[in-house]
């Protein structure tokens, strides 16, 4: 009887080691490093309101480029790696970002999750506010809110060319071609 119990303690006390070898602090720490180090390398998105997005949809000198969309619109998450492939066209002579319409808790998640995976380079912002009539307007009377939404702004302010729903590469790589070609270059 105590031989039993000898060698069921010691089978118990060889499974807590080897437990505790499985879950060491030197691992832990290499882990929260990980994921420190994971973080860090998400895009950032910067959070604007209204009076924030006034002064965004304003260009400076070239041509402008404003997507709006959402990790929740399936036709949004469809286009971007078409945006992609635009900004990486152009980068340099326009200037392009994204606005993201998501919910605020997921500006440091799910938004620079889903950015860095689809390799997007433009800025983004997630636009907060509380009226979404108003953030419209600020863009251009002619949205409803319907995403994705592109929008290109000609140098001067003027609106250059709207789409409604998912690019197509041809039409606004067209439409940038044509701005750039009358834009003078600084």
């Amino acid at each position: 009887m105590k031989f039993n119990s000898c060698r069921l303690a010691i089978f118990a006390g060889l499974t807590i080691l080897l437990l505790s070898a499985a879950y060491s602090p030197a691992q832990s720490i290499a882990s929260a490093t990980a994921t420190v180090a994971s973080q860090a390398a998400l895009p950032k998105v910067i959070q604007i309101d209204n009076v924030a997005l006034a002064k965004l949809v304003k260009p400076n000198g070239k041509p402008l480029i404003i997507n709006f969309w959402a990790t929740w619109c399936d036709p949004c998450r469809e286009e971007f790696p078409d945006l992609v492939k635009v900004d990486a066209a152009y980068r340099g002579k326009v200037d392009f970002i994204t606005v993201s319409l998501d919910d605020l808790e997921d500006k440091d998640t799910v938004v620079p999750k889903f950015l860095s995976e689809m390799k997007a380079a433009m800025p983004t912002y997630l636009l907060i506010t509380p009226d979404e009539d108003a953030a419209m307007k600020v863009v251009t009377p002619e949205w409803a809110g319907d995403l994705p939404m592109t929008i290109i702004f000609a140098p001067n302010g003027t609106t250059a060319y709207l789409r409604k729903g998912k690019i197509r590469v041809d039409a606004i790589s067209a439409e940038i071609d044509k701005l750039l070609a009358t834009t003078p270059s600084k």
